[in-house]
C-alpha cells in the first residue's frame, strides 16, 4: 500500500509518540465542558494545540465549529485535489458527573459523558500525524470540529454555513466510542449503521372533574395510557421486523391531585427507523393512532413532531477501507462487522447524506476488564481507557492515508 512519505506501521508508531499529547487535550476539554452548538472553550483549546502547525481555519456564525483544510504536497500542478474530511464532536451532556476522576468536570450539570472529549482528541492527534506527512499526501484533508451533536443538529448548521467546502469532500470518516466494548476494538457496516430519531409529543385533551364522578368528566389519562399500548401494537404489527422501528414513549404526565381528573394529558417519547421510507410511515402512523384512539373515547389528541437525525447511512466501500486500516494497525482481530444497526442515532449522519463515508465504533473498555459489565456512553458513571485513543488516532490518519492513495478502487464490498 502507497502512503506517501510513510507505511501503516509508522502511523500506529507515531499515534502511539503522541499518546501524551492526546490524553492532555482531552483531559482539559473533559474538565471543562460545554453544551450545545456554542462551546468556545473547547474551540479555542483546539486552536491552541493546533496553532504550530500549516493550516487554514474556517468557522461559520452558526457554531463555534471549525474546519481546519491540510494541504498535501504531492498534488501534480493543474491536477484534481481529491479531500477527505474527518470529524469529531465538541459538545457534551446535561449530567452530573459522577467518576471522581482526577480531571472530572469542573462545571455544575455538564459531563463529557458521550466520550466527545475522546473525539477531539483523537482528531487533534490526527492532524498532527498527517501534518507530518503533508509533502507526501495526494490531495487535501479537512477536520472538522462540530458542536451540537447532541440533539442540537450542529452538523447540519456546519453545512448551512458552508463549512465543508465547495466542491464537496469526497469521503469522510469517524469514530464514536464504545466504554462496554472491548479495548482496541474496531466496529462497522455497511448501509444503516444507526437510526434515524425523531421527538414527538402527544396532547390529549379532555375535561376535568371529580376523582369520585369520572362520568361527568371527560379523563385524558386512561385514553394516554390506550394510546401507549396501540403505538407499540402499532410498531409490532404495521412493520416489519426485517426493517425494524422503535417507538417509545418515555414520559407522561397528567394531574395535580389524587381525586382530581385532569384536563389534559401529556405524552413525550422518540421514534427511531432504520429507512427514509418507515420514517415517513411511522410519523403518520403515530399520528393517525392517537388522534382515533382519543376519539374514539370523544376526546382529542395534538400530535407533534420535532425532527431529529437522519439515518446514520455507511458507504460499503468505505467501510472496506476502514476495515483493511483497522487490520493493518492492530491485526486480523482488530475489525468486526456489525451484524444489526443499532438505534441510537448520530447527526454524523447529515456529513454521509452529503459524502460517501462512514464512522466506526472504538472500544476503550480498560484492557484486560469484563467490558460487558463496563458503564456504556451516557452514564454519569463513563470511564474510559486513555491507552485506546492512540488507536483512534491512528485509524483516522491511516482512513485519510489510504483514501489519498488509492480512492476506493479495488475494494470489495
Amino acid at each position: 500500500m502507497a502512503e506517501g512519505n510513510s507505511g501503516i506501521g509508522d502511523v500506529r508508531a507515531a499515534a502511539q509518540a503522541l499518546a501524551p499529547k492526546i490524553v492532555s487535550l482531552r483531559r482539559a476539554i473533559h474538565a471543562e465542558p460545554e453544551l450545545g452548538l456554542h462551546n468556545p472553550a473547547t474551540r479555542d483549546k483546539i486552536r491552541a494545540a493546533l496553532a504550530h502547525l500549516p493550516l487554514e481555519w474556517a468557522q461559520g456564525p452558526s457554531t463555534t465549529g471549525l474546519v481546519a483544510t491540510l494541504r498535501g504536497g504531492a498534488v501534480p500542478a493543474g491536477a484534481d485535489r481529491p479531500c477527505v474530511l474527518l470529524r469529531g464532536d465538541t459538545d457534551a451532556l446535561p449530567m452530573q458527573e459522577e467518576t471522581g476522576l482526577d480531571f472530572a468536570s469542573t462545571i455544575p450539570g455538564a459531563m463529557h459523558a458521550c466520550g466527545h472529549d475522546t473525539h477531539v482528541a483523537m482528531l487533534a492527534g490526527a492532524v498532527e500525524l498527517l501534518a507530518a506527512r503533508a509533502e507526501g499526501l495526494a490531495g487535501d484533508v479537512r477536520f472538522m470540529f462540530q458542536p451540537g451533536e447532541e440533539g442540537h443538529h450542529g452538523a447540519r448548521f456546519m453545512i448551512e454555513d458552508g463549512l465543508l467546502g465547495d466542491p464537496l469532500p469526497d469521503a469522510a470518516f469517524a469514530l464514536h466510542i464504545m466504554p462496554n466494548s472491548r479495548h482496541g476494538l474496531v466496529a462497522g457496516r455497511g448501509g444503516a449503521l444507526m437510526a434515524s430519531a425523531d421527538q414527538f409529543e402527544i396532547v390529549v385533551e379532555g375535561r376535568g372533574g371529580h376523582a369520585s364522578m369520572p362520568h361527568d368528566a371527560l379523563d385524558p389519562v386512561p385514553v394516554a395510557c390506550e394510546i401507549v399500548s396501540a403505538i407499540q401494537a402499532m410498531v409490532t404489527r404495521r412493520f416489519s421486523v426485517a426493517d425494524p422501528v422503535v417507538a417509545t414513549v418515555a414520559r407522561i404526565e397528567a394531574g395535580s391531585a389524587h381525586n382530581v381528573i385532569a384536563d389534559r394529558a401529556r405524552m413525550i417519547g422518540t421514534l427511531r427507523t432504520l429507512s427514509p421510507g418507515n420514517r415517513t410511515r411511522l410519523r403518520a402512523a403515530l399520528e393517525t393512532c392517537a388522534t382515533h384512539v382519543a376519539a374514539a373515547h370523544g376526546l382529542t389528541a395534538q400530535v407533534t413532531l420535532h425532527e431529529g437525525f437522519p439515518v446514520t447511512m455507511c458507504d460499503p466501500r468505505a467501510v472496506t477501507l476502514g476495515e483493511a486500516v483497522a487490520r493493518d494497525l492492530a491485526g486480523p482481530e482488530a475489525f468486526v462487522r456489525l451484524d444489526h444497526a443499532i438505534m441510537a442515532a448520530e447527526d454524523f449522519s447529515y456529513v454521509l447524506e452529503q459524502v460517501p463515508g462512514a464512522m466506526f465504533f472504538l472500544g476503550v473498555a480498560h484492557e484486560g476488564a469484563d467490558w460487558r459489565h463496563a458503564c456504556g456512553i451516557h452514564s454519569t458513571r463513563m470511564v474510559v481507557d486513555e491507552a485506546a485513543l492512540p488507536t483512534g488516532t491512528a485509524l483516522l490518519a491511516g482512513c485519510a492515508l489510504r483514501y489519498l492513495s488509492q480512492g476506493f478502487a479495488g475494494l470489495q464490498v
